[in-house]
């Protein structure tokens, strides 16, 4: 029998998107994980206790960068509830843009996490092809609102500029393309047995264990819980559409890669429907006050971003500034079971199980 001493290892700070600002502490005998301790804060910004300096306008660029791979769903939410305190009404055509530029922002946001989890785990390829087709939609966010990482396009009852000429066109070519993308991803990398070796049965948990720690996103739905709030509690012009809500059975690292990918389908079928019915004219802001002043009283509103849940809770004294702005960040919620899917693992599986989380330390330390 071999003789094993207790090791006390540090692996960080580190992510494997290389931010260089989380660190798991991780006991470990031989090989095996026996305890993992998560340490975060090496990027708070304090953004919740600046917005009540800043008026409504103002916070949106600090939403963008809680997820810097996902801006548009955090404009949205921090909109989408101010203007449901105030009860304003939003173009028809404003919506369709905020919907449009979600969906795509959602599968840029996908492929960001397929390219880099397989990267992780030791495929080269599929970072580039991944970053490739991300790069077309960044070039259409460009076009569009003049950034290509934090946008600040949403604004208190609509969006700050309207489609360019021929955008609209460019989007459908994209969404076309896309799908065929997909069938090349799934022919590269799902049925590949190194790949598959290393990720199936690897983190499973099942529904019960994802409803007590609050997971959402595909981390819950790939337990087979069917819950998203785009169908559950339709916002924006969801209900509009015809789409599915993907799960899984095992709860595995391969069940969340699934979902995922299928998430992916899912976005391109809403975007096709958006693109047909998009409204040949309209305005892109409705009638808003030129200081926005939410009454009195407090509010919770909750989208379904990349990521899961993202809430946004806000408290108004009536002022152009909030009292108290609290998200509830998707992330920093997944990330609590961490240390339950890590104990008993090898460490070579702690990257492949932290990976399949896709988390965003933007959203944990802001």
């Amino acid at each position: 029998m071999i003789r094993t001493e207790e090791l006390l290892l540090n692996v960080g700070p580190q992510h494997p998107s290389t931010h260089g600002v989380f660190r798991i502490v991780v006991k470990l005998d031989g090989e095996v994980i026996t305890e993992a301790t998560p340490v975060m804060g090496y990027l708070h910004r304090g953004t919740e206790k600046l917005a009540e300096n800043l008026n409504f306008t103002q916070i949106i660029p600090y939403t963008d960068r809680m997820d810097y791979v996902s801006a548009m769903t955090n404009n949205y939410v921090l909109c989408h509830a101010v203007e449901k305190m105030m009860g304003l009404e939003i173009p028809e055509r404003a919506e369709f843009m905020r919907l449009i530029v979600m969906e795509m922002q959602r599968v840029a946001s996908h492929l960001v996490w397929w390219g880099t989890y397989l990267l992780d785990i030791g495929a080269m390829s599929p970072f580039l092809y991944a970053f490739s087709d991300r790069e077309r939609i960044l070039q259409l966010f460009n076009e569009l609102c003049g950034a290509r990482l934090t946008y600040n396009y949403m604004r208190v009852g609509g969006v700050k500029w309207d489609a360019p000429e021929g955008w609209i066109a460019k989007v459908k070519i994209l969404v076309k393309d896309m799908y065929n993308r997909l069938d090349e991803y799934h022919n590269l990398v799902s049925g590949n047995e190194i790949f598959l070796s290393r990720i199936k049965g690897i983190g499973k948990y099942d529904a019960k264990t994802a409803i007590e720690y609050g997971l959402s996103g595909a981390n819950l739905r790939c337990t087979g819980v069917k819950w998203d709030l785009r169908k559950a509690e339709p916002y924006s012009l969801y209900d509009r559409f015809d789409f599915d809500v993907p799960v899984g059975k095992n709860g595995d690292c391969f069940d969340r890669y699934e979902v995922r990918m299928e998430e992916i389908v899912q976005s391109l079928r809403i975007l096709e429907q958006a693109l047909e019915q998009f409204p040949g004219d309209g305005e892109t802001m409705g009638k808003v006050p030129r200081v926005i002043r939410p009454p009195a009283g407090e509010i919770y509103v909750r989208i379904e971003s990349p990521r899961g849940e993202i809430g946004c809770h806000i408290v108004s004294k009536g002022k152009a500034e909030p009292y108290r702005l609290k998200f509830r960040r998707p992330s920093f919620v997944n990330l609590q079971i961490l240390p339950k899917l890590l104990v008993g693992e090898s460490l070579t599986n702690l990257v492949t199980i932290l990976g399949g989380i896709d988390i965003v330390l933007g959203e944990v330390d802001c």
